[in-house]
């Protein structure tokens, strides 16, 4: 009689096949897929549609050219530095009650001019700011806007 037992084969798993199937995917995938590269972004910004507003007696004007300059009130600061912004924000807002900073930029101004304006508000302790727009002549009488 035989006692010993049958050895049942251990099941073997091919790796060959499964790594030559994924191979074979992203093979697939990478001849497929498109890559682009976003290099500008076109942005049009929205144009106020609204009444244009009284002149307050506690507004605060600063006005920045498209070269850069700052005026406020009309008044050109000396140089272009955030302390002496800063400090001509604070000898108009003297005066004035509860100033509202009215920022105009003009629309070839850099992005850099208008957030210094307006950190410079900050640090003279001006809290209410706001933008002046122009009104949009190019929309319909309904609000929608021409293409």
């Amino acid at each position: 009689m035989r006692f010993t037992r049958n050895k049942v084969a251990e099941p073997e798993i091919n790796l060959i096949p499964f790594i030559d199937v994924l191979l074979v995917v992203l093979i697939f995938l990478m001849l497929s897929t498109t890559y682009s590269k976003i290099t500008e972004l076109e942005l049009k910004l929205p144009s106020a549609n609204s009444a244009p507003l009284r002149e307050k007696i506690n507004a605060l004007n600063i006005s920045i050219t498209a070269d850069g300059k700052y005026f406020v009130q009309g008044v050109p600061v000396a140089t272009v530095d955030n302390e002496s912004l800063v400090r001509r924000l604070r000898e108009a807002s003297q005066g004035i009650d509860n100033p509202v900073v009215v920022i105009s930029a003009d629309a070839h101004a850099t992005h850099q001019t208008v957030i210094q304006a307006l950190q410079a508000a900050q640090q003279s302790g001006l809290q209410q700011i706001t933008f002046a727009t122009q009104i949009d002549t190019s929309s319909k009488s309904n609000g929608a806007s021409e293409k």
